[in-house]
């Protein structure tokens, strides 16, 4: 198997993931934590972003090696701006969980605050969108592989 399959192959079984897994955050997590009662707020988001990180962190690394990998090896029938743009979206996700997610996280672990949970919800819409994105890009991707050849 060449490192142009193992790409991709690494971006499908990462990206596909996460794109399922914001959409349950985004839809069903999130709203939760408003509903939390406050005595146990602080333990089920402790419990939260401990069993979270579990599932989300190993998916991000390996969908941050499929997407450099992807440069190293790119695809014939794909344009290499596509795999820029690829890229592009996994460092901006990087970028507003880092400079975003995880300092809301931090102001909840505390105790429930309706401004870091507002703040966490939207902005989490830009995660969600660019995983959304990122996966519908790499699904065009393997129907061009799939493709009967002209």
């Amino acid at each position: 198997m060449n490192l142009t399959r193992i790409a991709l192959l690494t971006q499908l079984a990462t990206t596909l993931p996460l794109v399922g897994l914001i959409w349950l955050i985004q839809a069903v997590s999130y709203p939760q934590f408003a509903r939390v009662g406050a005595g146990e707020f602080v333990a089920y988001h402790q419990a939260h972003t401990r069993l979270i990180t579990w599932v989300v962190g190993p998916l991000m690394l390996g969908e941050l090696v499929g997407a450099l990998s992807w440069l190293l090896a790119p695809h014939a029938e794909v344009p290499r701006a596509l795999a820029w743009g690829g890229l592009g979206m996994v460092l901006c996700v990087w970028l507003v969980t880092g400079a975003i997610s995880v300092p809301q996280h931090e102001a909840l672990a505390s105790g429930f605050r309706a401004e870091s949970h507002a703040v966490l919800v939207s902005s989490n819409w830009l995660r969600t969108g660019l995983w959304t994105l990122r996966g519908a890009l790499l699904l065009w991707v393997v129907s061009q592989q799939l493709a009967p050849p002209r």
